[in-house]
């Protein structure tokens, strides 16, 4: 996580967390996109009725460049109101159980020159239910095949857009820097992929950054046929163009076959209202080696 304006760099290990657990004034929930986790609603209320045999057709669908995989990822946009896990609601009956995908754990392999190896062993299945309690989450949770399931209660914290939980540790844990104080993300991200035979799939990217919606930070693309970055100033700022959405930066940024893109540039404004000019200047470190990227930025107000 980077902010702007002070520069300051949070560091996390993406498999810190499993599922984030919104502190606004809704109930949402939203899957760890950099381990590729997908969900999928259940019939059933009853999490410890569910068994492997219950859902194996679910798993054939739940997997990258399947047709219609995109149903089980929260929209890449960032938009709370798109997320896989429908609204917790207050209505016990309406809040079903989950297949959960856990996804990938990171990948340990050296890659070749040039390449990535993000995604490590496969994370295996869990089954979880979430309702309200109090003003508070309770989530229900266990392995596929359990009879019995652990449960946790989650409240809400006005510090921070998330509270986070990690499955496999089986605690609340600190990942994103306070409400507001964070605007680019760099990550792995879990994208939605139109496929050459029609119809939509999951896939999963490097090397991707995601603005802060949550926070309003906004951003659009430049192209050097139209300005140069260095010409570019505060008098030409379009907010026309403006967008909220995590994706404008994303990958758009960089070409996993040819490096970077070296014909566009970016607009930020961040959570406090700066405006900025960013452009990226390296995808790789001095051996060649990805997941080293390098930008340059000036402020424009």
């Amino acid at each position: 996580y980077l902010d702007l304006s002070t520069q300051q760099e949070t560091v996390v290990s993406r498999d810190k967390w499993d599922l984030a657990f919104y502190n606004g004034d809704q109930f949402r929930v939203k899957l760890n996109s950099s381990l590729f986790m997908m969900a999928a609603p259940l019939e059933t209320t009853n999490i410890d009725a569910v068994a492997e045999a219950d859902v194996a057709s679910l798993q054939s669908q739940m997997a990258f460049l399947v047709q219609g995989s995109n149903e089980f990822v929260d929209a890449p946009s960032g938009n709370l109101n798109e997320t896989v896990i429908e609204e917790i609601s207050i209505n016990l009956e309406e809040n079903k159980v989950y297949l959960i995908k856990m996804g990938n754990e990171i990948g340990t392999d050296t890659p070749e020159t040039g390449s990535v190896a993000v995604a490590g062993a496969d994370r295996g299945w869990k089954k979880i239910r979430i309702v309200q309690e109090s003003g508070a989450y309770k989530l229900l949770y266990a392995d596929l095949d359990a009879t019995t399931h652990q449960e946790i209660t989650i409240g809400k914290d006005n510090n921070h857009d998330f509270n986070y939980f990690s499955i496999v540790n089986e605690n609340v844990v600190d990942v994103a820097p306070t409400k507001g104080k964070w605007d680019l993300n760099f990550t792995v991200f879990t994208e939605v992929l139109d496929l050459p035979e029609g119809g939509e799939s999951a896939y999963g990217f490097s090397d991707y950054v995601a603005t802060n919606t949550l926070s309003n930070t906004r951003a659009y693309q430049v192209m050097t046929e139209d300005i140069a970055y260095q010409d570019f100033t505060s008098s030409n700022i379009d907010n026309s163009l403006y967008e909220i959405d995590q994706r404008v930066i994303g990958a758009n940024w960089r070409d996993v076959f040819n490096g970077l893109f070296n014909e566009r540039f970016y607009i930020i404004q961040d959570t406090d209202g700066n405006t900025y000019k960013l452009k990226f200047t390296s995808m790789v470190n001095e051996n060649g080696v990805r997941g080293y990227p390098k930008f340059e930025y000036q402020i424009l107000n």
